[in-house]
């Protein structure tokens, strides 16, 4: 019995010196070997370069910017040491001493109030181990600590530290963080900046600046004072650092990141070598893009994207929450303590208001929005634009109430309190792209208003009706096919018969008919029946074969819709082609990316822009002067502001779905496309001139503004095989002393040889006259039957009575 016991009391032992094996065996099977700790480096990825070399962004599997210590302000170092473990220098990876601080302190509390993780086991955590919340998991970090400890110096520990931890709103590491808080390199940070940085580690959200000023200071000061107890600073330097002004950056980190370029980038990378080499082949993309130009571009699309939202209404707060008034009044932090710059856009809880004015708060800030700064509120929409209520008068009480939640963008703080503006976030989507016409190099491209809120890059990938913007495509064609400006097309009612879709009767913008009409005039105010008849006499296949060479891919409709821009394409493919008329007829493949080089330094890929002649220099000179007179004379107008030699065209599709503005200079290429992703209506006199043209201006104003000089006066140049004549605007023919005169240019061997006689001329007054008193026969059914081939629409949005002329007049200059 006795033998039996002792067996069993062994067995016993061994069977617990097994699971104790086992369990220790399987626990240090998680923590990583000490070649993986001593050899980690963190993995590179592939960096873009902007056009001027400069890092404009990476994508690798790790987050943050990587810095050596050296780097880190030996503030910073203090600060993060005082705050988060104060006997760093000391402990082999776990400090005891804390520990036991911790647990009679929690005890104390009735509750865990205070960790001891030392800043070796945060790093463990972070880098080598899982999140999750375990027993194994907290003893696999204590044995990697000690690991970390033994193998690293203490340096190296805070180098992997400082580039690793979150720091709260996207920032991973210290350098990302400087920027993010303070829009500077960690290297320049401050005393009071390094404090506030190191506060933020416990928890990020929670003493984050942007959400809670008050919140955030509190931590610096503690951050501050601890590092005076350690020894590192001196009390007055605390008072000073404290009294200090935080200059947040009124730039999100993300802001001029050129995300939808990015992402362009990425996707051509993982298609051509794959996902593992982007984000481990330590590769070097230097790309076209220019900085400043991207900026501008990004400014200019989110500046016209919130017109346009105004212009539809006030969508109402965006929540609502109750308050104390008293608490919240309580609460404000005083304004001298925190920099904002106008042009701000914040988030704010209204506190009170009246008819003129409303109390907001905003950051721990009180501030002021007056009724001045709100009429566009004064129409009441819901999300889906339709009306709810409209307001005669401006009053604040009829849109706002206490509780609300709203945005409001800044609009001055030179007073003790800041002025806001009541703003919101729009909901209509929009795309800028722009080209260099000799190089094809991509300047610019935004592919929506913000990316962090919908990444999907409709510069690229949103194939919408391109309406009016593609006529001068047609024109162009003409052009290449024997036609010239002057050619006379009659403009007058036409119905086509179809069996499919019912009869189909195209109309004008202003539904009037204007007999015969020049080509050239026909497009400066893009009239409908001349483009639809002219596409006719051309050929819809000889068109699409044109476009095909100039750069238009997908599926083009083959019928006479195209006239009307039928066809859906890309903002990209659509500056591509037009791209080809400010290269003087050669087509250039638009190029993002100049050269990539390996991690050896070996050019792997090298893109040097080269060219193909597609059109004539003479068929692309014609098409540049007659869209330098839509902007001269028709529905380009708005781009006159530029002062300088511009072609453009606007576009608009069928119920204001979708606006287009394209457009060149000798230097640059821009197309602007403006609309809902569900394709809905923009609203009511939505055109292209209107909600695309001031965003293609914005953006060309500040692009060429590094090109000011004398030469922005220059004409188009015109190439050899280009003749001048005489002509008379009303007949198109050549003009004699007895009729009005203007130049026209024309290709060698095209020129007139009819001179414009009183015969001629009556006989096109007379059809004007006739048409003018022209009145469309009622359409039985209403034109039901042929609703899916009704005119996609253009804007005649033209200055200077031209949408108005009288007989004739649209025919002389």
């Amino acid at each position: 019995m006795k033998s039996l016991i002792i067996k069993s009391l062994v067995l016993v032992i061994i069977a617990g010196f097994g699971i104790a094996l086992g369990g220790f065996w399987a626990l240090i099977k998680g923590v990583p070997k000490i070649e993986e700790i001593k050899g980690y480096a963190p993995v590179q990825g592939t960096k873009i370069y902007a056009d001027d070399e400069s890092l404009i962004g990476e994508f690798k599997i790790e987050k943050g910017e990587y810095v050596p210590i050296s780097k880190i302000p030996e503030y910073l170092i203090k600060a993060v040491v005082a705050v988060e473990d104060s006997r760093f220098w000391l402990h082999k990876g776990i400090d005891f001493i804390a520990i036991l601080r911790a647990i009679t302190r929690d005890i104390q509390a009735g509750r865990i109030k205070e960790g001891a993780s030392t800043i070796t086991q945060q790093l463990a955590k972070v880098v080598f181990l899982s999140p999750e919340k375990t027993v194994v998991r907290k003893l696999r970090e204590i044995l990697l600590a000690f690991k970390l400890e033994k193998n690293l110096t203490k340096e190296k520990i805070l180098e992997l530290y400082f580039n690793k931890i979150y720091f709260g709103h996207g920032a991973y590491g210290a350098e990302m963080a400087a920027k993010a808080y303070f829009g500077k390199s960690v290297s320049d940070a401050t005393l009071a900046e390094a404090a506030l940085l190191a506060g933020l580690i416990k928890a990020p959200s929670r003493y984050s600046p942007y959400s809670n000023l008050d919140k955030a200071k509190s931590r610096q000061y503690i951050a501050l004072k601890r590092m005076q107890d350690k020894g590192y600073i001196t009390g007055k330097q605390v008072e000073e650092a404290y009294k200090q002004p935080l200059y947040l950056s009124s730039v999100k980190y993300e802001k001029n990141t050129p995300s939808y370029f990015l992402e362009y980038v990425r996707k051509y990378l993982e298609d051509e070598y794959g996902v593992e080499m982007i984000y481990k082949g330590s590769l070097k993309v230097y790309t076209t893009l220019d900085k400043d130009m991207q900026i501008a571009a990004v400014d200019a699309l989110q500046r016209g994207l919130r017109n346009l939202d105004k212009r539809q209404g006030f969508r109402g707060p965006l929540g609502h929450k109750d308050i104390d008034l008293e608490e919240e009044m309580e609460g404000k932090a005083p304004f001298k303590r925190t920099v904002m710059k106008p042009g701000d856009l914040l988030t704010a809880t209204v506190l009170t208001v009246s008819p003129s004015q409303a109390t907001v708060k905003t950051k721990d800030i009180i501030g002021k929005i007056f009724s001045r700064d709100t009429k566009w509120g004064n129409r009441v929409i819901d999300s889906s634009g339709n009306l709810v209520k409209e307001f005669r008068e401006t009053r604040l009480i009829n849109i706002l109430k206490p509780g609300d939640i709203i945005n409001v963008r800044v609009k001055d703080i030179s007073g003790k309190q800041p002025v806001f503006k009541l703003e919101q976030q729009p909901l209509v989507q929009g795309a800028v792209v722009a080209i260099e016409p000799s190089t094809g190099y991509i300047r610019a491209l935004v592919g929506g208003y913000d990316f962090r809120k919908s990444e999907f890059n409709r510069a690229v990938l949103a194939n919408r009706q391109a309406g009016s913007a593609f006529k001068p495509i047609i024109f162009a064609a003409a052009m290449d096919s024997g036609f010239t400006p002057a050619n006379i097309i009659i403009d007058e009612p036409l119905i086509y018969e179809s069996e499919e879709f019912g009869d189909w009767e195209p109309e004008n913008y202003d539904e009037k008919y204007h007999g015969a009409t020049r080509l050239r005039e026909a497009l400066i105010y893009s009239k409908n029946i001349a483009t639809v008849k002219l596409l006719e006499e051309v050929g819809v296949e000889k068109v699409i074969s044109f476009a095909r060479a100039i750069g238009i891919k997908g599926a083009f409709p083959h019928n006479l819709t195209l006239a009307l821009g039928s066809l859906s394409i890309s903002p990209l493919d659509m500056t591509t082609a037009y791209n080809v008329f400010a290269n003087g007829g050669i087509r250039a493949e638009p190029i993002a990316i100049k050269y990539i080089m390996d991690s050896a330094g070996n050019v792997i890929e090298n893109n040097r822009p080269e060219g193909d002649r597609v059109i004539s220099p003479e068929t692309s000179y014609l098409t540049t002067s007659m869209l330098d007179d839509v902007v001269k004379r028709g529905t380009g107008w708005r781009a006159r502001a530029l002062r300088r030699s511009v072609a453009g065209k606007t576009g608009t599709t069928n119920e204001y779905k979708d606006a287009w503005f394209m457009g060149y200079t000798h230097e640059l290429t821009a197309g602007v496309w403006v609309g809902f992703d569900n394709a809905r209506t923009l609203g009511e006199e939505e055109t292209g001139s209107r909600a695309a043209a001031p965003i293609w201006v914005s953006f060309m104003k500040k692009a060429l503004s590094r090109n000011s000089g004398s030469g922005q006066k220059r004409p188009f140049q015109i190439p050899d095989g280009i003749v001048t004549a005489m002509i008379d605007p009303l007949t198109g023919l050549l003009a004699t002393d007895e009729t009005e005169k203007m130049v026209e240019f024309f290709k060698e061997g095209t020129v007139p040889t009819v001179y414009s006689t009183q015969f001629y001329r009556d006989l096109v007054i007379r059809q004007k006259e006739e048409l003018k008193n022209y009145k469309k026969p009622e359409d039985e059914e209403d034109g039901e039957d042929g609703a899916e081939l009704e005119d996609v629409g253009d804007d005649a949005d033209v200055t200077d009575g031209a949408d108005d002329e009288d007989e004739g007049e649209q025919l002389n200059d």
